[in-house]
Protein backbone atom coordinates (compact mmCIF):
# COMPACT_ATOMS: atom_id res chain seq x y z
CA UNK A 1 0.00 0.00 0.00
CA UNK A 2 2.90 2.45 0.89
CA UNK A 3 4.35 1.56 -2.63
CA UNK A 4 0.79 2.79 -4.14
CA UNK A 5 0.34 5.81 -2.27
CA UNK A 6 3.87 7.39 -3.58
CA UNK A 7 2.39 7.00 -7.22
CA UNK A 8 -0.12 10.34 -7.21
CA UNK A 9 3.50 11.87 -5.77
CA UNK A 10 6.11 11.08 -8.60
CA UNK A 11 3.49 11.77 -10.73
CA UNK A 12 2.83 15.01 -9.39
CA UNK A 13 6.68 15.35 -9.76
CA UNK A 14 7.20 14.79 -13.24
CA UNK A 15 4.26 17.13 -14.44
CA UNK A 16 6.02 19.76 -12.32
CA UNK A 17 9.27 18.93 -14.33
CA UNK A 18 7.58 18.50 -18.13
CA UNK A 19 5.71 22.00 -17.13
CA UNK A 20 9.14 23.90 -16.39
CA UNK A 21 10.88 22.34 -19.70
CA UNK A 22 7.99 23.67 -21.77
CA UNK A 23 8.08 26.79 -19.82
CA UNK A 24 11.79 26.61 -20.86
CA UNK A 25 11.10 25.77 -24.42
CA UNK A 26 8.95 28.65 -24.78
CA UNK A 27 11.49 31.33 -23.63
CA UNK A 28 13.53 29.46 -26.36
CA UNK A 29 11.52 30.00 -28.89
CA UNK A 30 10.65 33.36 -27.74
CA UNK A 31 13.90 34.31 -28.84
CA UNK A 32 14.55 32.60 -31.76
CA UNK A 33 11.39 34.53 -32.38
CA UNK A 34 12.97 37.93 -31.33
CA UNK A 35 15.91 37.20 -33.09
CA UNK A 36 14.45 36.72 -36.18
CA UNK A 37 12.01 39.68 -36.13
CA UNK A 38 15.70 42.00 -35.47
CA UNK A 39 16.66 40.51 -38.65
CA UNK A 40 13.98 42.09 -40.60
CA UNK A 41 16.13 44.05 -43.48
CA UNK A 42 13.40 46.51 -44.73
CA UNK A 43 11.68 49.23 -42.94
CA UNK A 44 7.73 49.44 -42.30
CA UNK A 45 6.23 52.88 -42.63
CA UNK A 46 2.58 54.10 -41.93
CA UNK A 47 0.57 55.93 -44.30
CA UNK A 48 1.25 59.48 -43.19
CA UNK A 49 5.15 58.42 -43.49
CA UNK A 50 4.97 56.12 -46.44
CA UNK A 51 3.15 59.49 -48.26
CA UNK A 52 6.11 61.50 -47.11
CA UNK A 53 8.65 59.04 -48.72
CA UNK A 54 6.31 58.69 -52.04
CA UNK A 55 6.69 62.80 -52.39
CA UNK A 56 10.37 62.58 -52.10
CA UNK A 57 12.26 62.76 -55.50
CA UNK A 58 14.27 59.41 -56.59
CA UNK A 59 11.82 57.23 -54.92
CA UNK A 60 10.42 54.93 -56.79
CA UNK A 61 7.52 53.13 -56.10
CA UNK A 62 6.31 49.73 -56.78
CA UNK A 63 2.95 47.98 -56.53
CA UNK A 64 3.16 43.62 -56.25
CA UNK A 65 -0.28 43.08 -56.65
CA UNK A 66 -1.87 41.70 -59.37
CA UNK A 67 -2.04 43.64 -63.41
CA UNK A 68 -6.07 43.32 -62.66
CA UNK A 69 -5.94 44.99 -59.28
CA UNK A 70 -3.09 47.82 -60.17
CA UNK A 71 -5.30 48.95 -62.99
CA UNK A 72 -8.45 49.08 -60.43
CA UNK A 73 -7.02 51.72 -58.55
CA UNK A 74 -3.01 52.52 -57.88
CA UNK A 75 -0.16 54.74 -56.35
CA UNK A 76 0.25 57.66 -58.95
CA UNK A 77 3.77 56.67 -60.54
CA UNK A 78 3.74 52.87 -59.34
CA UNK A 79 5.32 50.16 -61.52
CA UNK A 80 3.29 47.03 -61.05
CA UNK A 81 5.03 44.28 -60.51
CA UNK A 82 3.27 41.25 -59.24
CA UNK A 83 5.16 40.04 -56.33
CA UNK A 84 3.12 36.01 -57.05
CA UNK A 85 4.76 35.81 -60.30
CA UNK A 86 7.55 33.34 -60.92
CA UNK A 87 9.69 36.17 -62.76
CA UNK A 88 9.10 38.65 -60.16
CA UNK A 89 12.87 38.70 -58.44
CA UNK A 90 14.11 38.95 -62.06
CA UNK A 91 11.71 41.63 -63.50
CA UNK A 92 12.61 44.31 -60.20
CA UNK A 93 16.25 43.68 -61.21
CA UNK A 94 15.37 45.05 -64.68
CA UNK A 95 13.64 47.53 -63.93
CA UNK A 96 14.27 49.04 -60.59
CA UNK A 97 17.29 50.98 -59.58
CA UNK A 98 19.29 49.56 -56.38
CA UNK A 99 20.45 52.98 -55.86
CA UNK A 100 16.98 54.48 -54.97
CA UNK A 101 14.67 53.45 -52.20
CA UNK A 102 11.96 51.47 -53.31
CA UNK A 103 8.76 52.17 -51.54
CA UNK A 104 6.43 49.27 -52.02
CA UNK A 105 2.55 48.05 -51.47
CA UNK A 106 -0.17 45.78 -51.70
CA UNK A 107 -3.79 44.89 -50.53
CA UNK A 108 -3.27 44.86 -47.00
CA UNK A 109 0.47 44.67 -46.50
CA UNK A 110 1.48 40.98 -46.68
CA UNK A 111 2.57 40.25 -50.16
CA UNK A 112 4.13 43.46 -50.07
CA UNK A 113 5.79 42.25 -46.86
CA UNK A 114 7.46 39.25 -48.55
CA UNK A 115 8.08 41.49 -51.61
CA UNK A 116 10.49 43.42 -49.43
CA UNK A 117 11.98 40.54 -48.02
CA UNK A 118 13.13 39.42 -51.51
CA UNK A 119 14.45 43.21 -52.54
CA UNK A 120 16.55 43.70 -49.35
CA UNK A 121 17.96 40.00 -49.84
CA UNK A 122 19.51 41.33 -52.83
CA UNK A 123 20.62 44.64 -51.69
CA UNK A 124 17.77 47.40 -52.28
CA UNK A 125 16.91 49.57 -49.42
CA UNK A 126 13.15 48.72 -48.99
CA UNK A 127 10.33 50.44 -47.06
CA UNK A 128 6.96 48.52 -47.16
CA UNK A 129 3.66 50.34 -46.63
CA UNK A 130 1.66 49.22 -43.35
CA UNK A 131 -1.65 48.34 -43.97
CA UNK A 132 -1.48 48.45 -47.52
CA UNK A 133 -3.44 50.44 -50.06
CA UNK A 134 -6.66 49.81 -48.08
CA UNK A 135 -5.34 51.82 -45.49
CA UNK A 136 -3.67 54.25 -47.68
CA UNK A 137 -7.29 54.55 -49.38
CA UNK A 138 -8.77 54.29 -45.40
CA UNK A 139 -6.57 57.56 -44.76
CA UNK A 140 -8.08 59.63 -47.65
CA UNK A 141 -5.11 59.32 -49.89
CA UNK A 142 -5.72 59.32 -53.37
CA UNK A 143 -5.07 56.41 -55.93
CA UNK A 144 -5.52 56.66 -60.03
CA UNK A 145 -6.43 54.02 -62.49
CA UNK A 146 -4.22 55.93 -65.22
CA UNK A 147 -1.97 52.82 -66.78
CA UNK A 148 0.81 54.90 -67.06
CA UNK A 149 4.52 53.38 -66.68
CA UNK A 150 7.09 54.48 -65.99
CA UNK A 151 11.38 53.35 -66.36
CA UNK A 152 14.20 54.41 -64.64
CA UNK A 153 17.58 54.33 -66.07
CA UNK A 154 21.38 55.70 -65.23
CA UNK A 155 23.56 57.48 -67.87
CA UNK A 156 27.06 57.61 -68.28
CA UNK A 157 27.63 59.72 -65.80
CA UNK A 158 25.61 57.92 -63.21
CA UNK A 159 22.31 60.69 -63.38
CA UNK A 160 19.01 59.59 -63.55
CA UNK A 161 16.27 59.29 -66.20
CA UNK A 162 12.66 58.77 -66.21
CA UNK A 163 10.56 57.44 -69.27
CA UNK A 164 6.26 58.26 -68.60
CA UNK A 165 4.79 55.50 -71.56
CA UNK A 166 1.76 57.50 -71.43
CA UNK A 167 -0.51 56.26 -74.60
CA UNK A 168 0.20 55.06 -78.22
CA UNK A 169 3.45 57.42 -79.05
CA UNK A 170 3.45 59.97 -76.29
CA UNK A 171 6.17 59.71 -73.83
CA UNK A 172 7.35 61.89 -71.40
CA UNK A 173 11.27 62.17 -70.36
CA UNK A 174 12.73 63.61 -67.54
CA UNK A 175 16.81 64.16 -66.83
CA UNK A 176 17.52 66.25 -64.05
CA UNK A 177 14.40 68.79 -63.88
CA UNK A 178 13.95 68.80 -67.74
CA UNK A 179 10.84 68.13 -69.29
CA UNK A 180 11.09 66.34 -72.52
CA UNK A 181 7.72 65.42 -74.22
CA UNK A 182 7.33 63.28 -77.57
CA UNK A 183 4.34 63.56 -79.42
CA UNK A 184 1.79 64.69 -76.94
CA UNK A 185 -1.47 63.94 -77.60
CA UNK A 186 -4.19 64.39 -74.99
CA UNK A 187 -7.30 61.66 -76.65
CA UNK A 188 -7.44 58.80 -78.60
CA UNK A 189 -9.91 56.86 -78.54
CA UNK A 190 -11.02 55.94 -75.32
CA UNK A 191 -8.18 57.17 -73.46
CA UNK A 192 -7.11 60.77 -72.41
CA UNK A 193 -3.76 63.04 -71.03
CA UNK A 194 -4.47 65.64 -68.60
CA UNK A 195 -1.45 67.91 -69.88
CA UNK A 196 -2.46 70.34 -67.49
CA UNK A 197 -1.12 67.72 -64.55
CA UNK A 198 2.18 67.81 -66.26
CA UNK A 199 5.27 70.26 -65.94
CA UNK A 200 5.42 73.23 -68.43
CA UNK A 201 7.55 71.69 -71.08
CA UNK A 202 11.09 71.98 -71.89
CA UNK A 203 11.38 70.69 -75.03
CA UNK A 204 8.92 69.05 -77.30
CA UNK A 205 9.56 66.79 -80.22
CA UNK A 206 6.85 66.28 -82.58
CA UNK A 207 7.38 63.57 -85.80
CA UNK A 208 4.98 64.49 -88.35
CA UNK A 209 1.51 65.91 -88.29
CA UNK A 210 -0.89 62.75 -88.13
CA UNK A 211 -3.22 63.25 -85.66
CA UNK A 212 -2.14 60.46 -83.26
CA UNK A 213 0.74 62.33 -82.88
CA UNK A 214 0.61 66.13 -83.33
CA UNK A 215 -1.99 68.05 -81.34
CA UNK A 216 -1.81 71.78 -81.40
CA UNK A 217 -3.54 72.19 -77.92
CA UNK A 218 -1.44 69.70 -75.79
CA UNK A 219 1.31 71.40 -77.20
CA UNK A 220 -0.28 74.63 -76.20
CA UNK A 221 -0.89 73.36 -72.73
CA UNK A 222 2.86 72.19 -72.33
CA UNK A 223 4.16 75.55 -73.68
CA UNK A 224 5.34 78.38 -71.77
CA UNK A 225 7.79 81.20 -72.87
CA UNK A 226 10.90 78.76 -72.02
CA UNK A 227 9.90 75.84 -74.22
CA UNK A 228 11.76 74.75 -77.51
CA UNK A 229 9.77 72.79 -80.05
CA UNK A 230 11.45 70.86 -82.79
CA UNK A 231 9.52 69.35 -85.42
CA UNK A 232 9.81 68.74 -89.19
CA UNK A 233 8.89 71.05 -92.06
CA UNK A 234 5.14 70.38 -92.18
CA UNK A 235 4.31 70.50 -88.44
CA UNK A 236 5.94 73.96 -88.08
CA UNK A 237 4.02 74.89 -90.79
CA UNK A 238 0.66 74.03 -89.47
CA UNK A 239 1.24 75.68 -86.30
CA UNK A 240 3.53 78.51 -87.14
CA UNK A 241 6.62 78.44 -85.12
CA UNK A 242 9.02 75.73 -84.48
CA UNK A 243 12.67 74.70 -84.92
CA UNK A 244 12.80 72.92 -88.26
CA UNK A 245 14.45 69.77 -88.74
CA UNK A 246 15.09 67.23 -91.99
CA UNK A 247 16.38 63.91 -91.91
CA UNK A 248 19.85 63.67 -91.61
CA UNK A 249 19.75 67.27 -89.85
CA UNK A 250 21.27 67.37 -86.10
CA UNK A 251 21.05 70.07 -83.25
CA UNK A 252 22.23 70.86 -79.97
CA UNK A 253 19.65 72.29 -77.80
CA UNK A 254 21.05 72.36 -74.52
CA UNK A 255 22.39 69.56 -73.11
CA UNK A 256 20.40 67.41 -75.63
CA UNK A 257 22.01 66.07 -79.23
CA UNK A 258 19.80 65.51 -81.53
CA UNK A 259 19.56 63.48 -84.90
CA UNK A 260 16.89 63.62 -87.43
CA UNK A 261 16.51 60.45 -88.99
CA UNK A 262 14.14 58.75 -91.59
CA UNK A 263 10.50 57.52 -90.75
CA UNK A 264 9.14 56.14 -93.94
CA UNK A 265 6.70 53.37 -95.61
CA UNK A 266 8.48 51.28 -98.00
CA UNK A 267 5.57 48.37 -98.55
CA UNK A 268 4.29 48.49 -101.91
CA UNK A 269 0.91 50.23 -101.47
CA UNK A 270 1.63 51.84 -98.09
CA UNK A 271 3.98 54.44 -99.43
CA UNK A 272 1.41 57.09 -99.14
CA UNK A 273 0.75 56.85 -95.85
CA UNK A 274 4.45 58.32 -94.80
CA UNK A 275 6.43 59.27 -97.68
CA UNK A 276 10.30 59.59 -97.67
CA UNK A 277 11.60 62.45 -96.81
CA UNK A 278 8.69 64.03 -94.98
CA UNK A 279 8.16 62.29 -91.30
CA UNK A 280 11.01 62.41 -88.54
CA UNK A 281 12.33 60.10 -86.40
CA UNK A 282 14.95 61.26 -83.40
CA UNK A 283 17.42 60.05 -81.87
CA UNK A 284 18.80 62.28 -78.12
CA UNK A 285 21.45 61.96 -76.68
CA UNK A 286 21.38 63.16 -72.97
CA UNK A 287 24.44 62.61 -70.81
CA UNK A 288 25.97 59.54 -73.06
CA UNK A 289 22.62 57.48 -73.08
CA UNK A 290 21.35 57.70 -76.65
CA UNK A 291 17.68 57.17 -77.46
CA UNK A 292 16.07 56.30 -80.59
CA UNK A 293 12.15 57.20 -80.78
CA UNK A 294 11.47 56.12 -84.43
CA UNK A 295 8.06 57.62 -85.25
CA UNK A 296 6.25 55.83 -88.18
CA UNK A 297 8.42 54.03 -89.82
CA UNK A 298 9.09 50.31 -91.45
CA UNK A 299 12.43 49.03 -91.32
CA UNK A 300 14.06 51.11 -93.50
CA UNK A 301 17.50 50.77 -94.72
CA UNK A 302 19.13 53.65 -93.00
CA UNK A 303 18.59 51.49 -89.42
CA UNK A 304 21.65 50.05 -90.39
CA UNK A 305 23.38 53.20 -89.55
CA UNK A 306 21.91 53.33 -86.02
CA UNK A 307 24.66 53.06 -83.84
CA UNK A 308 25.33 52.34 -79.94
CA UNK A 309 21.26 52.30 -79.47
CA UNK A 310 20.53 52.02 -75.43
CA UNK A 311 16.78 52.62 -75.92
CA UNK A 312 14.73 52.22 -78.60
CA UNK A 313 11.09 52.70 -79.40
CA UNK A 314 10.00 51.11 -82.30
CA UNK A 315 6.63 51.26 -83.49
CA UNK A 316 4.47 48.13 -84.87
CA UNK A 317 0.97 47.77 -86.56
CA UNK A 318 0.71 47.13 -89.93
CA UNK A 319 0.07 48.89 -92.47
CA UNK A 320 0.71 51.98 -91.18
CA UNK A 321 4.23 51.01 -89.51
CA UNK A 322 5.57 47.57 -89.31
CA UNK A 323 4.86 44.16 -88.55
CA UNK A 324 5.61 41.95 -85.89
CA UNK A 325 8.34 40.28 -88.59
CA UNK A 326 9.54 43.70 -88.88
CA UNK A 327 9.97 44.97 -85.28
CA UNK A 328 12.04 41.60 -85.03
CA UNK A 329 13.92 42.44 -88.07
CA UNK A 330 14.49 46.13 -87.22
CA UNK A 331 15.55 45.25 -83.79
CA UNK A 332 18.29 42.31 -84.96
CA UNK A 333 20.18 45.31 -87.19
CA UNK A 334 21.10 47.50 -84.87
CA UNK A 335 20.72 46.03 -81.38
CA UNK A 336 19.65 48.29 -78.85
CA UNK A 337 19.88 47.47 -75.34
CA UNK A 338 16.59 47.73 -73.86
CA UNK A 339 13.29 47.70 -76.61
CA UNK A 340 9.95 49.35 -76.22
CA UNK A 341 7.68 48.77 -78.95
CA UNK A 342 5.44 51.18 -79.08
CA UNK A 343 2.44 52.14 -81.21
CA UNK A 344 1.02 48.77 -81.41
CA UNK A 345 -3.00 49.24 -81.17
CA UNK A 346 -4.67 46.27 -81.43
CA UNK A 347 -1.44 44.18 -83.20
CA UNK A 348 -0.79 40.47 -81.34
CA UNK A 349 3.35 41.31 -80.22
CA UNK A 350 3.74 38.06 -77.95
CA UNK A 351 5.35 36.05 -80.59
CA UNK A 352 7.41 38.76 -81.88
CA UNK A 353 8.52 40.16 -77.93
CA UNK A 354 9.19 36.01 -76.81
CA UNK A 355 11.07 35.26 -79.77
CA UNK A 356 13.80 38.70 -79.49
CA UNK A 357 13.70 37.70 -75.21
CA UNK A 358 14.90 34.43 -76.13
CA UNK A 359 17.61 35.64 -78.10
CA UNK A 360 18.74 38.01 -74.96
CA UNK A 361 17.40 41.21 -76.08
CA UNK A 362 15.19 43.27 -73.02
CA UNK A 363 12.01 43.99 -74.65
CA UNK A 364 9.29 45.93 -72.33
CA UNK A 365 5.89 45.99 -73.97
CA UNK A 366 3.94 49.11 -71.64
CA UNK A 367 0.33 49.57 -71.66
CA UNK A 368 -0.22 52.92 -73.43
CA UNK A 369 -2.55 51.82 -75.98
Amino acid sequence: MEDINKIPIFAENIFFIMRKLFGSLMVLLGLNANTACSQQMYKDANVEDFAKLTDSAGVQILDVRTAEEYVAGHLSEALNIDVKQSSFKEEALKQLDKNREVAVYCRSGRRSAHAASILAEDGFQVINLEGGILAWQKAGKEVTTETKEIDTFTTKSGKTIKFYTLMHASIRIVFEGKEIEIDPVRKLGNRTIDYTTVPKADYIFVTHEHGDHFDKEAIATLTNDKTQFITNTRCAGMIGYGKVMKNGDQLQVDDIHVEAVPAYNITEGHQQFHPKGRDNGYVLTIDGLRIYIAGDTEDIPEMASLKDIDIAFLPCNQPYTMTPDQLQRAARVFKPRVLFPYHYSQTDLRPAVEQLQKEGMDVRVRHYE
